[in-house]
This record gives C-alpha cells, sequence and structure tokens, in this order.
C-alpha cells in the first residue's frame, strides 16, 4: 500500500501498532515465566492484561476508522521479542537474566511510547478526538509501565546483578 495522505500514515500505524501488541501478548507469558523476581514476574503478568485492553482499543479505533487492523506485522517488535529470545537463551546466571528481561521489556516500552505518542499526533493533526483519547490513554499506560520497571531495575534487581561474580 503506498501512503500519500497523514491518513494513510496515521492507518499504516495503526495496524503497526495492532502487530506490535499482538506479538507482545505471545512474549509476555515467557518473559514472566523465565523472571525469577517475584515483582517482575507479577510485573509481566500485569502487563500481559494491560497489552489486552490496548489491543482492544486498537480495535475500537479500527471501528472508529472503518478499517481491519490486520494484515501488516510490525518488524520492529519482532526484532525487539527477538532480541529478548535471544537474550533468555544465552543469560545463565537469573538475577543477570532479570535485568535483562527489565532491558528488554523498556525497549519495548520506549518503541511502544514513540509510537502511540506519534499516532495521538496523527489523531490530534487529523482531528479525530474519539481515537485521541484512546491513543492517549495507552500512550499513559506505556509510561507508566516503563517507570515501573525502571523502579523495579533500581530498587531491587540490578543491585542483585551486580553482586553476581564475574
Amino acid at each position: 500500500m503506498k501512503l500519500k495522505t497523514l491518513n494513510d500514515l496515521f492507518v499504516d500505524t495503526i495496524k503497526d501498532l495492532y502487530s506490535a501488541e499482538n506479538q507482545l501478548i505471545k512474549a509476555l507469558p515467557k518473559m514472566a515465566k523465565k523472571a525469577t523476581t517475584p515483582e517482575l514476574k507479577q510485573s509481566f503478568e500485569l502487563h500481559l492484561a494491560e497489552t489486552e485492553k490496548q489491543k482492544e482499543r486498537l480495535e475500537q479505533i479500527a471501528e472508529i476508522l472503518d478499517i481491519n487492523p490486520k494484515g501488516k506485522k510490525c518488524a520492529a517488535m519482532e526484532g525487539l521479542i527477538t532480541e529478548a529470545e535471544e537474550l533468555i537463551s544465552e543469560v545463565k546466571e537469573t538475577e543477570v537474566l532479570d535485568a535483562g528481561l527489565i532491558m528488554a521489556a523498556q525497549k519495548v516500552e520506549h518503541y511502544e511510547i514513540a509510537s502511540y505518542g506519534t499516532a495521538a499526533t496523527f489523531a490530534k493533526l487529523l482531528q479525530d478526538t474519539k481515537v485521541l483519547k484512546l491513543l492517549v490513554e495507552t500512550l499513559e499506560e506505556e509510561k507508566a509501565t516503563d517507570e515501573k520497571l525502571t523502579a523495579l531495575a533500581e530498587s531491587l534487581v540490578n543491585e542483585k546483578a551486580a553482586q553476581v561474580e564475574k
């Protein structure tokens, strides 16, 4: 599909986000299973439930825009998940793995923050207040998740990883 207008780019962005959230719904249970810190495991489980709601919001947006959100594969999310899977297979110390899982999750969150922020800007420019409201709701959730991951890393996980001998 050729993208000629801002609206075309906006629709493409929504489809990309829909793919990203679907990929993440499959990846988060694996990350939760590998996490050894109970707080991190719980964080991944809570974020899975939130991600499912975000997917539903994207379906609402698709309905408002009268588009099918399927049909695009988010290459960025695919790459971020592949990185996380490689990390899981390469890191043997559980404390270090938990720190790596947080790093991988924050890469995902930063991608989502950038993508939802851009989509919200497009919705604002296109004067679609219903869609804008839904996008901003998800954007705020993504920012909050990133802050929670940072707090968990700084208060507990990274310190434990630093204690592992070389």
